[in-house]
């Protein structure tokens, strides 16, 4: 069935233009006024509200085995959350445990992903190295539409990667034209100061923090990017934290150098005030890694995005219960890393971002969806409101608010760390594959709605486009 947003606003991340569009066999097919439609079309009134393109959520860890534990969202109940909040998409993360092979992994996330509502990708995560994964990682590229490979820094004696197998792992990617994305803390500091703050008697929530400041992520920042210009490839720096960080990112893309870097709604407007509760179950739900910041941190991570410096906005979506917390309550290191936030992302920050001054609406648009699709090899495709782009879209009303809650959430999580903040500005309907999975507080979709998408080598992409400009009709757009 065809689906027509009528009398709306579209934004994208260049323009805003009023327009109608119209979606049929899950493409967007013509933009403008005075669409002719075929009987039968769904319509969406648009009127006062704005249309743009579905967010697009780089760092989500649905069903994530880790740490004794797994994650409490799976794809379905995590994907409902997010297309509830305006993601129409997600790329999510296969995580080896060491010495499973590549493939293996890759098909038990792909067969747990099969009940997603929203459309899913992944990175997969090198855990370790011989020439299996070296092999493993151009059949990867090559026919299953991998192009971003993850690198722990953290997590020694688990999956933390050595300087070895990061120079390993990034010429491969340079070779097969993939992404290296690295999560940046010194696993070897981290681990260190960790057995000091316990043998101080410091077990609780508190010392999280203490265990990984922000140097402990500068230092790996700054090792991963030297070591990524020395081999000539490009790097991702995942959910940047420290103000230490977005300086060092700063300074090399002022060098010439391809750094790209993501930062957390999270990180952007909670800080570690939260660790020093006298509650220990809600300092343990704010544990996370890296951890929240000190306020001026805030401030340079809102003016990295502001400056171009950072590029994209995530979640880091791994959702642990109080009871699954608890594991740590006698030492915290073993609470379990994780908080939510793939629901709340975009009305957190067009409330902290859009209705603050500090972006523009179609900043707005650039940060949630069409970085991430450019970065990630997935632009016209994704994160864009054109003819021949997928309908993935979100109808956005700038007017209404809410009050964020745990007890209206779709997480199955039982804590928000957005929680009690009032926003305006929701998803008033949300499409995946231009179908209605959303539609003003109700949840459409279905399990297996949303589909696996590809993202091509970087140099592959390019060539793919080239054909298919050279062969494509011209479209008529009606205006």
């Amino acid at each position: 069935m065809s689906t027509l947003i009528q009398g709306g606003t579209v934004v994208t991340h260049e323009l805003t233009f009023k327009a109608d569009v119209l979606c049929d066999n899950g493409k967007i097919v013509a933009i403008g006024d005075n669409i002719e439609v075929p009987a039968g079309t769904q319509i969406i009134d648009a009127t006062d509200k704005l249309v743009m393109p579905g967010g697009i959520d780089p760092h989500t860890h649905m069903q994530l085995p880790f740490m004794g534990t797994v994650a409490i969202d799976d794809f379905e109940s995590g994907t409902a959350a997010a297309v509830a909040g305006g993601t129409t998409s997600i790329i999510d993360f296969v995580i080896p445990s060491p010495q499973q092979p590549l493939m293996e992994a890759y098909h038990q996330w792909r067969d747990w992903a099969e009940k997603s509502i929203a459309n899913y990708s992944f990175h997969v995560a090198i855990t370790w190295w011989d020439d299996s994964v070296h092999r493993d990682m151009g059949e990867l590229v090559e026919q299953y539409g991998v192009n971003s490979f993850k690198h722990f820094m953290a997590y020694k004696n688990a999956i933390m990667c050595t300087d070895e197998i990061l120079v390993a792992s990034f010429s491969r990617c340079l070779e097969l034209g993939a992404m290296p994305t690295v999560h940046a803390e010194n696993g070897e500091l981290v681990y260190h100061l960790q057995q000091q703050l316990l043998e101080k008697g410091l077990t609780g929530p508190e010392a999280h923090p203490l265990s990984r400041p922000p140097v402990v992520e500068s230092e790996a920042a700054n090792r991963a990017i030297t070591i990524a210009d020395t081999l000539g490839a490009p790097i991702y720096i995942v959910h940047v934290s420290a103000s230490e960080t977005v300086d060092a990112i700063r300074y090399a893309q002022n060098r010439g150098q391809r750094v790209y870097g993501e930062c957390l709604a999270g990180h952007l407007v909670l800080d570690d005030s939260v660790y020093q509760s006298t509650d220990w179950n809600f300092a343990a739900a704010h544990v996370m890694s890296p951890p929240f910041r000190a306020k001026g941190h805030q401030d340079a991570l809102w003016r990295g995005l502001q400056a171009g410096t950072l590029h994209t906005t995530a979640t880091d979506h791994c959702a642990f219960c109080a009871e699954q917390k608890a594991m740590g309550k006698d030492n915290f290191t073993k609470i379990p890393n994780g908080t939510a936030g793939v629901e709340e992302r975009m009305s957190v920050l067009w409330e902290k971002g859009v209705n603050s001054g500090r972006m523009t609406p179609n900043e707005f648009v650039a940060i949630t969806s069409t970085n991430a699709a450019k970065i990630f090899n997935i632009f016209p495709n994704k994160g864009a409101v054109s003819v021949g782009a997928d309908a993935d879209l979100v109808v956005w009303d700038p007017n209404a608010s809410k009050t964020l809650s745990v007890k209206t959430q779709h997480s199955k999580v039982d804590f928000n760390i957005f929680d009690n903040m009032t926003v305006t500005g929701l998803p008033y309907a949300t499409l995946v594959n231009g179908k209605l999975v959303y539609l003003d507080g109700k949840i459409l979709g279905k399990a297996g709605d949303g589909q696996y998408f590809n993202r091509p080598a970087y140099g592959q992409y390019y060539e793919a486009i080239k054909r298919k400009n050279a062969a494509a009709e011209p479209v008529v757009v009606a205006r």
